[in-house]
């Protein structure tokens, strides 16, 4: 019985694992995802005439940090 314990803890222990890595990739994705669409508006911003390109400098320069720290899947889904 108490090997059959042992595996219910472990199996329970890795699916738990594997739901808070599945949570960290989603929330990275989405934060992946809102600093392509800042990047995208200030990028807007700048060819309409009412932001700067330092902005959207600034922009890409922070998705930048982001791809490189978490990659980029969430250009590909």
């Amino acid at each position: 019985m108490t090997g059959f314990l042992d595996r219910a803890k472990e199996q329970a222990r890795q699916g738990l694992e594997a739901g808070k890595q599945k949570v960290d990739e989603v929330q990275q994705q989405r934060a992946g995802n809102d600093l392509l669409k800042k990047l995208g508006a200030a990028y807007f911003a700048e060819r309409r005439g009412s932001g700067s390109p330092e902005a959207t400098q600034d922009a890409l320069n922070v998705l930048e940090a982001h791809v490189n720290a978490h990659g980029d899947a969430f250009l590909h889904g």
